[in-house]
């Protein structure tokens, strides 16, 4: 065996994420509104690409693409652009050529099908109907508004409010301190601070300190600046001038109330049955929260990214366009930038410019027919919750989604990621729709949790005053319903939806009956 150096010819394959596909695959992942937020950014950058309508010398890249349920999909013609997967898979993913899309086709709208009422027309399977058309999406079906924008008017945060109430009520050193102390409040309405603390970073004594907390405490909304539930409690009884002995031993022993003990309760406070039913009746009518009534947070809107219909016993699916502007590849433009014979230097870019707006347009045409095709198959397989409820959610996975489109199941994570479908059952992100299964006790097809759950909350809302269910009685109840499931799951899911223990409702449901 030779021990000296040599040279070795090897052969060997490789996957290379070029960054053309590296953006085809970071699309599928974006939402409606972040792909608008994306193409205003390659407008700025690329001057071949721009928005508009149907232009001479220009090709529409970005369609609305629509489906129709029961519809097989139609074959991909052999100058259809290859998806993420099939790039993936044999390696093209720099793969790139001109595109020729015939604007009279069937297959490419000038925009979605509810925005042209002539197709609808003469369509039965067009998208939706025109109360859900571009125009009324965006301006709310006012004509002449600017936007459900305008519509929205200022939110005034607490801090906002207790800071205008302070520089009226307070001044000197007291206002100083107050309008500290205003800031440590959050948005319940709470001090969330110590006194003591305060004193020493202002450098004041902690008696004013406390003036000062006593004067924020007089602001409104009655009961704001207090340190505990139990100084909210008091400072909306003194507002309302109820705040007796018999009042304040019963805000003292809050937690007796909540634990539901009220015959300890009626010898604390010395009264009767029907005393003590007033004095509860009249807590329930203040607020623990007195802060949460005011805004100053962000609210951000969903905005749907698909619609679905049913129309004649289909099931219409259709892209919001709305939300997703046209995009034009001007190649007018571009021969006139070349036709004044540039240097060598600047061909190159034009062309770099032109390859690349090419490869946009196919991979946001790719990514809708991508979305449609998931979606699709998540109505066909959901098709009992869009008839009849979440009672009839069906178990179901990425990987079950993924092998009947022949995709890879990372490809529907990813377009299942931060997209909205509005049904006429509301507003649901497609995660919504994969839940886990629960088999059934009769052998029969297995069960989402989710309709588990409703099951639960069902049977939970509709149990008697004088007979709470246990854990157990409702593993009993669903089991005559159908399914099979663990005490320790039935107590996991109640649990998730908020609903306490037996023990918990039976007070709560024992306080219901004092008022």
């Amino acid at each position: 065996m030779a021990l000296g150096p040599r040279l070795d010819l090897r052969q060997s394959q490789s996957l290379v994420m070029t960054p053309q596909l590296q953006q085809a695959i970071r699309l599928l992942a974006l939402s409606n509104i972040e792909i608008e937020a994306f193409i205003g950014e390659e407008l700025e950058r690329n001057p071949l690409l721009e928005l508009g309508g149907e232009e001479p010398g220009s090709e529409i890249g970005m369609t609305g693409v629509d489906a129709v349920f029961d519809a097989p999909p139609a074959p991909p013609s052999d100058g259809d652009p290859a998806g993420s997967d099939e790039l993936i898979g044999a390696g093209m993913g720099e793969a790139d050529r001109p595109l020729d899309m015939d604007l009279n086709g069937e297959v490419f709208h000038h925009d979605s099908v509810s925005d042209c009422p002539e197709r609808m027309a003469g369509e039965a399977s067009g998208g939706l109907d025109g109360a859900l058309s571009l125009n009324d999406i965006s301006t709310g079906g006012a004509g002449d508004s600017d936007g459900w924008e305008d519509s929205l008017e200022y939110d005034l945060s607490l801090r906002e409010h207790l800071h205008a109430q302070a520089g009226i009520v307070l001044s000197g050193t007291l206002l100083f301190i107050g309008r500290h102390l205003i800031e440590l409040i959050d948005e319940n309405g709470y001090l969330r601070g110590d006194l003591l603390q305060v004193s020493h970073q202002l450098g004041v004594p902690l008696g004013e300190v406390e003036a000062a907390l006593a004067a924020v405490q007089t602001l409104d909304p009655t009961g704001v600046g207090a340190r505990d539930l139990a100084e909210c409690l008091a400072l909306q009884a003194k507002e309302a001038d109820r705040y007796d002995p018999c009042m304040a031993r019963l805000i003292d022993n809050l937690e007796l109330l909540a634990r539901g003990a009220l015959p300890q309760l009626k010898r604390i406070c010395r009264v009767d049955d029907e005393d003590l039913a007033d004095m509860i009746a009249e807590l329930r009518q203040y607020d623990p929260k007195p802060g949460s009534r005011f805004g100053g947070s962000t609210i951000e809107a969903v905005v749907p990214d698909l619609f679905v219909l049913e129309r004649e016993g289909k099931w219409i699916i259709e892209i919001n366009s709305a939300t997703l502007p046209r995009l034009l590849v001007n190649r007018s433009y571009h021969v006139s930038l070349t036709g004044g014979r540039p240097d060598a230097k600047s061909k190159a870019w034009l062309s770099e410019c032109l390859a690349e707006a090419n490869w946009l347009v196919k991979a946001l045409d790719q990514r809708q027919r991508t979305i449609i095709k998931v979606a699709s198959e998540i109505v066909k397989q959901q098709e009992g919750f869009f008839r009849h409820g979440v009672t009839h959610l069906r178990p179901l996975t990425l990987r079950s989604v993924a092998d009947a489109i022949e995709m890879h199941e990372s490809t529907v994570s990813r377009v299942t990621s931060h997209k909205y479908l509005s049904c006429a059952r509301g507003l649901f992100e497609l995660k919504y729709f994969f839940t886990s299964a629960i088999q059934a006790t009769d052998g029969g097809d297995a069960v989402s949790a989710s309709a588990v759950k409703s099951h639960i909350k069902a049977l939970i809302d509709e149990e008697d005053a004088k007979n709470i269910l246990s854990d157990d009685q409702l593993v009993d109840l669903l089991k005559e319903r159908g399914f099979d499931i663990a005490r320790r799951t039935v107590a996991k899911y109640r649990e998730a939806l908020g609903l306490g223990s037996s023990v918990q409702r039976r007070r709560q449901k024992k306080l219901q009956g004092a008022r």
